[in-house]
């Protein structure tokens, strides 16, 4: 793109420098002519501009003391804007068409541009909206709504009972709406039995969920991943639970059946959520932290931290407390 037509497109300014094209974005170590790069302090914009890079993305505050004629974009985010950049130069290869080896039923709907992968199966009454791509291996339950413009990775599973959104993207091996784990006890003989899991699970617009994660459906009502969610690698979550708008939840955690998430909240890697848990918004649980069943966690911006999980300035005052103490022995 041309610089220009690039800067209208994030809502950056153009300054110095000429219209230049750039086909990527880069590092500043590995920049090259026909490349852009982003700078959010004086150290690394100094950086940018001796590199080779065609462009630097800066604030306004950085960019009004250079005096380079390198060209200079300015904007309040520029490593947002940065992001944004990236996805309009990407250009992933993507296959057009049904393979010759996907089974796809006779009543499913399928979009314009749709693509399937080798052995993939598309099973009856599936509709599939424009533009999406169905990768190799995937399989498309009984029923299940997949938006437009959306993008199944290899190996994906997606079970009977499950509505995906516009722009949703789920990553390899990940498995959508199988039966939650819920069982009731014959007090009498100790066996269990599986309580009923006939609800459904509904993906909301522009959610992305990580490889080899997994999404309950509902018991007997629905599982809800709301817009704009950000799910990691390998994270786990249960039956009826409702994640809010644009959370993001890192790698490793686990969350329990029947608690909401919400909007904003931010989870850390390897956090454990126990049932019946209410996250309010905004609120920010850091790594590993613990929350016991039925625990409401209130606070936005406020970050929670241990386990069972408190405001970080309370638990760090405590560990203080028990370091002075194992001093003393």
């Amino acid at each position: 793109m041309k610089l220009h037509d690039l800067a209208n497109s994030i809502g950056a300014e153009l300054r110095h420098g000429n219209d230049a094209e750039v086909v990527r974005v880069s590092s500043i170590p590995r920049a090259t002519p026909d490349s852009i790069v982003f700078a959010e302090d004086e150290t690394v914009l100094q950086q940018a501009l001796a590199s080779s890079a065609a462009a630097v993305l800066t604030t306004e505050n950085l960019a009004a003391g250079v005096s380079s004629t390198k060209a200079i974009l300015v904007m309040k985010q520029p490593r947002l804007g940065f992001a944004r950049v990236a996805r309009m130069l990407q250009s992933e290869e993507r296959h057009s068409g049904i393979h010759p080896t996907a089974a796809i039923a006779s009543n499913v709907r399928l979009g314009e541009d749709v693509s399937v992968g080798a052995y993939a199966v598309v099973e009856n009454g599936a509709e599939i909206g424009q533009g999406t791509s169905i990768g190799a291996g995937a399989i498309v339950g009984k029923g299940v709504i997949i938006g437009e413009q959306c993008r199944i990775y290899p190996r994906v599973v997606l079970y009977s009972g499950v509505t995906l959104g516009n722009r949703v993207v789920v990553y390899a091996g990940a498995v959508l709406g199988a039966d939650g784990f819920g069982y009731v006890r014959d007090v009498e003989t100790g066996e269990y039995l599986q309580f009923p899991q006939q609800g459904t699970l509904v993906i909301e617009d522009d959610v992305e969920i990580g490889a080899n994660s997994t999404i309950d459906r509902g018991a007997l009502e629905e599982t809800r991943i709301s817009r704009g969610v950000k799910l990691d690698n390998l994270v786990h979550v249960g039956h009826n639970v409702r994640i809010g708008k644009n959370v993001v939840v890192a790698a490793q955690t686990g969350i329990s059946g029947s608690s909401t998430i919400g909007d904003d909240a931010i989870v850390g890697g390897q956090v454990g959520i126990a049932d019946h848990v209410e996250i309010g918004e905004r609120a920010i649980l850091g790594a590993q932290s613990g929350i016991p069943s039925r625990k409401k966690i209130r606070g936005p911006g406020v970050v929670f931290w241990g386990t069972p999980a408190r405001p970080i300035k309370e638990y760090l005052k405590e560990l203080a407390v028990l370091a002075r103490l194992a001093r003393e022995k």
